[in-house]
């Protein structure tokens, strides 16, 4: 039997207390956008309620620590919440780890149609609309478990097109234990959606902002369509002001350009289009396929500045936040067979890689300096496993610098 066709909004974790991240400094113009990326990501979710005939807003957690958001975060939220009350729009909340319904004040009262959900047993609401019944919602916030437990949201059975709403790590496998026919979640930053059988059946639906390096790509929130006979269509709508890319070039992308600063340009170019007018945070990653290739590449310090002036104070600006230089697997031949320092210097890095840098032992070094730092002393004393082969790319690439009288390329990670 045709069901009650009808449009839902689906956003979570929009995190008003945190600022953006993975930023070392920017130019002045820049400053003020990036202080209100947040909120004003957060407020075209509720432009787009209010002006695409949205039945109802599904809200999966982590929209913002009471205490940390403080005042000003708290009463923006409520600003949105009657902005919906005013429409009649119902809000229907389960609330992660840093919105938890406790840490709520009691004396910032919520509007009439915000349904925050209990974290202790769930609660299933009906919606309609004219006096019928469209669909059914059944609402959780977390216990504070990583995983979604999904048993905690049994209900009773039902005709009626159902939506779990719900905050936390999940799988399809156990999600379908509740029978619902759709899942909004919350808990992660990135966008994900969830299939069975080719149709989406449950949706992360992300952050309307990225934060960092780690959260590249378009962010916003979620448009849901159901029709008469229960067909679902999920509609992204990216809201981010600030959109954080990260960038991977190598020898051979540099060769096929021509210069370093050409390749920088063109990937510019087209990163820009792809955003459509919005502003760009960039990490650089280059990759050095031998010590030959460091010569195209040039003084990173020198070419992260270049980049800045040529393409970080426009309107939207691309701004690089980040430039690094992977080391090189491997040196030229000739290098190796130097009867020099270099070429001593070369074959020792090359047994130690033979080794997986096993029998690296670096406290003998440090005890020969006293003034180093107590810090300095327990990183280089205790280079963890699966960082060794790592640091000793790094200390090979500055050791060749310096002993081919160069400027070194002080190669950093994260």
């Amino acid at each position: 039997m045709p069901g009650e066709s009808f449009r839902f909004i689906h956003a979570s974790d929009f995190h008003l207390e945190r600022p953006l991240g993975d930023l070392d400094e920017l130019p002045p113009p820049l400053r003020d956008k990036l202080a209100s990326a947040p909120h004003d990501a957060v407020r075209a979710v509720f432009d787009a309620a209010l002006s695409n005939n949205i039945d109802f807003v599904v809200l999966s957690g982590d929209l913002l620590h009471p205490q940390a958001a403080g005042p000003y975060g708290m009463n923006f939220l409520l600003e949105q919440f009657q902005r919906l009350h005013d429409a009649e729009t119902p809000v229907y909340w389960a609330a992660g780890g840093a919105d938890d319904p406790q840490k709520w004040p009691e004396a910032c009262a919520m509007p009439p149609n915000v349904t925050l959900f209990s974290k202790d047993h769930p609660s299933t609401i009906e919606v309609s609309r004219g006096g019928r019944t469209i669909c059914r919602v059944v609402g959780r916030s977390t216990d504070g478990r990583a995983s979604l437990h999904v048993p905690g949201y049994q209900s009773e059975a039902s005709d009626e097109f159902t939506i779990g709403i719900g905050h936390g790590d999940a799988n399809l496998e156990t999600l379908s234990e509740a029978r619902f026919d759709f899942w909004c979640l919350g808990g992660k930053h990135n966008r994900e959606e969830l299939e069975s059988e080719g149709e989406v059946a449950a949706l992360y639906s992300g952050t309307p902002q990225g934060r960092s390096l780690g959260e590249t790509g378009p962010h916003g929130f979620s448009i849901v369509d159901v029709d008469a006979e229960l067909n679902l269509r999920v509609h992204e709508m990216p809201t981010d002001v600030f959109r954080y890319c990260q960038v991977r070039l190598d020898a051979a992308d540099i060769a096929a350009v021509g210069t370093i600063h050409n390749l920088m340009g063109e990937r510019l170019v087209r990163l820009e289009h792809e955003a459509g007018g919005r502003n760009l945070i960039i990490g650089w990653e280059i990759v050095a396929s031998n010590g030959e290739s460091l010569s195209a590449i040039g003084d990173p310090e020198e070419l992260l500045q270049w980049v800045r002036r040529e393409y970080g104070h426009g309107a939207p600006a691309a701004w690089s936040t980040r430039l690094r230089v992977r080391p090189p697997q491997k040196y030229p031949k000739s290098w190796h067979e130097e009867d020099t320092i270099l070429g001593d210097y070369l074959r020792v890095a090359a047994e130690h890689r033979k080794k997986d840098s096993a029998g690296i032992n670096l406290l003998p070094m440090t005890e020969e300096h006293p003034s180093l730092a107590t810090t300095a002393t327990s990183l280089l004393a205790e280079v963890p496993e699966t960082r060794r082969q790592e640091t000793l790319d790094q200390a090979t690439l500055i050791g060749v610098e310096l002993l081919r009288g160069g400027k070194p390329q002080w190669v950093q990670t994260s």
